[in-house]
């Protein structure tokens, strides 16, 4: 009972953590990136000195034995870190090309995107419960975030290599850490090296080919050093908390769950920046955070079906079964429980 309760507290703790990393960088790159801060529009390669800094923790974690360094093959490195830089620039290219309402939609599909991929590579199948929050939960963000919605093809495409490899990148955080048994930051600590090497040499050029501005003509100042430490800082925490939780739950619970960070955003915009919050943006909000609470009663029913079937599977089992099974251990010479335990 008390593991349980440690592990629903470590639960909590670690969305709470992606929560407010997530909105809180969110905020700095607000300040960062916007006109009326320090109008540093290189998204691209801001996410790779985010990635140089989680990879400088993660090296002076195993360096001071906080963490332990396990091997995964060099190939799922790679393939992972050219999965998650498809993710992050096709996201860039998709804003950039389509409007802010089509953009949100393509993030709203990474649900029932990741849904499929799972059910195609692990075979994985959802309850009519969860299915029908998954719906609210779309329809809520959907009706609060979407207004205008304008696609051309190029657009299309970016945006569909954009759900794409996200939704892949999710799914594989989890696979790793289940196939190599590796903690979710000896995971990051792998993977974020590749990825701050590759965004920050090829970085500059996307943001280029983004806004046709050279990050040799930007103009550093005091201001612009301090607001990008700190997005570096809660982008540790971040990236820490994305993988925690994935590996803990699914790709789907983090997408779901996930979406309270814009119910926050949405919030906060209007309480610090003076955003406009109309009755629109308010019913979605509400929306959300309903179906938000039946995945989240869902997930539970789901896993009391799990519990309640495991059960029965262990008083299935018949006396007389239980009683050749205690026999065949009673029975057991010693020396053969030494020797299979020495091998």
């Amino acid at each position: 009972m008390e593991g349980e309760k440690k592990s629903g507290v470590s639960d909590v703790g670690a969305w709470g953590m992606n929560i407010v990393s997530s909105v809180g960088i969110i905020m700095a790159n607000k300040q960062l990136m916007s006109s009326g801060g320090y109008g540093f529009t290189f998204a691209t390669t801001l996410t790779g000195c985010h990635f140089l800094v989680t990879a400088l923790v993660g090296a002076v974690s195993n360096a001071s034995g906080f963490s332990a360094s396990k091997h995964v093959p060099l190939w799922e490195l790679l393939w992972f870190s050219l999965v998650a830089n498809m993710s992050i620039t096709g996201m860039n290219f998709s804003l950039m090309l389509n409007s802010v309402g089509f953009y949100q939609i393509s993030k709203l599909s990474m649900i029932p995107v990741v849904c499929i991929m799972e059910w195609i590579l692990h075979n994985k199948h959802y309850t009519r419960e969860v299915k029908m929050a998954v719906v609210v939960v779309v329809i809520g963000v959907g009706v609060c975030t979407v207004t205008d919605v304008k696609v051309n093809a190029k657009g299309f495409i970016c945006a569909c290599v954009a759900v794409l490899s996200t939704s892949l990148q999710q799914i594989s955080i989890g696979s790793l850490q289940k196939k190599y048994s590796i903690g979710s930051f000896e995971l990051l600590s792998k993977t974020a090296p590749i990825q701050a090497i590759s965004l920050l040499i090829f970085g500059p050029f996307v943001d280029y080919s983004l806004g046709g501005k050279s990050l040799l003509n930007y103009n550093l100042s005091y201001g612009f050093v301090l607001f990008l430490l700190l997005s570096c800082s809660l982008a540790v925490f971040c990236n820490i908390s994305q993988y925690l939780c994935i590996g803990r739950f699914s790709a789907v619970s983090f997408q779901v769950l996930g979406h309270m960070k814009t119910v926050c955003v949405l919030t906060l915009g209007w309480v610090l920046f003076d955003s406009a919050l109309t009755f629109k943006n308010i019913m979605g909000m509400v929306i959300a955070i309903a179906g938000m609470i039946i995945y989240s009663w869902a997930v539970e029913l789901e896993k009391q079906a799990i519990a309640r079937n495991s059960s029965h599977l262990k008083h299935s089992l018949t006396e007389e079964e239980f009683r050749l099974l205690k026999e065949g251990v009673d029975h057991t010479p010693l020396k053969d429980i030494v020797v299979e335990d020495s091998k």
